[in-house]
C-alpha cells in the first residue's frame, strides 16, 4: 500500500465521513469500556480521522490526542473539537512526545501498511500499565465487505483475532480479544 495513497483517499471522502458513519452506541460503549477510556486518562487516537470518538472520550473525562495522515480528516475535527490536540502525520513514524494511559486504533487498522512498525512505535508512547487497543465496530466479515470496494487499494485485510495477538503481544499483554457479529476487539496493557 502506497501512503500517499491512503492520504489523498482519505482526504478525499473527509467531507462525507461523518455522515456516513453508523454508529452502534453499545458497541461503543463496550469497546471504551474494554479500552480503560475513563475519567483522568489520556487517550492517543491512532488515524482520528474526524473525531468519531473525541466526544465519547471527552464525556469520559478523558484528555485526547488525535493523529491522522489527512489533513481534510484533522480540518473537520478542529472544528468540531478545538479542545483536542491534533497532529497531522503518520501514527507509524511519528515520535511521539509524549506517553498515554490509552491508545486506541479504532475502525482504521487495515490502512496501515506496517502493522509491526506501527505497534513498535505504539509500546514507546504508552506507559507503563497503559492500554492498547485495535477495535473496530463492526463484524471482521462486514469490515471485509465494506473495505472490498472503493478502499480495497488503501486496505490490508483485517487479521484474525488470533493474529492480532501474535503481533501485539511483542509490545504488551493481550487480555482482551473479541470477535463476533457486532464488533471485533484485541486489547492489551504495557508490561
Amino acid at each position: 500500500m502506497n501512503k500517499t495513497k491512503i492520504k489523498e483517499f482519505f482526504d478525499e471522502i473527509a467531507p462525507c465521513w461523518d455522515k456516513d458513519q453508523n454508529r452502534n452506541e453499545e458497541v461503543i460503549g463496550f469497546i471504551l469500556e474494554k479500552s480503560g477510556v475513563r475519567n483522568g486518562v489520556s487517550v492517543l487516537d491512532i488515524a482520528s480521522g474526524t473525531g468519531v470518538l473525541f466526544g465519547d472520550y471527552l464525556k469520559l473525562g478523558a484528555t485526547v490526542t488525535g493523529i491522522d495522515i489527512s489533513e481534510e480528516m484533522l480540518k473537520i475535527a478542529k472544528e468540531k473539537f478545538p479542545q483536542v490536540n491534533l497532529i497531522c502525520d503518520d501514527a507509524e513514524t511519528f515520535r511521539f512526545r509524549n506517553q498515554y494511559d490509552v491508545i486506541m486504533i479504532y475502525n482504521a487498522f487495515p490502512h496501515f501498511p506496517n502493522p509491526e512498525m506501527l505497534f513498535e512505535n505504539l509500546a514507546k508512547a504508552l506507559k507503563k500499565g497503559g492500554r492498547l487497543t485495535v477495535a473496530h465496530g463492526m463484524s471482521e466479515k462486514e469490515l471485509q465487505k465494506c473495505h472490498s470496494g472503493k478502499a480495497k487499494n488503501v486496505s490490508l485485510p483485517l487479521p484474525s483475532k488470533e493474529k492480532l495477538r501474535e503481533m501485539m503481544s511483542l509490545f504488551c499483554y493481550v487480555d482482551v480479544m473479541i470477535s463476533d457479529e457486532e464488533k471485533y476487539i484485541v486489547s492489551g496493557f504495557k508490561k
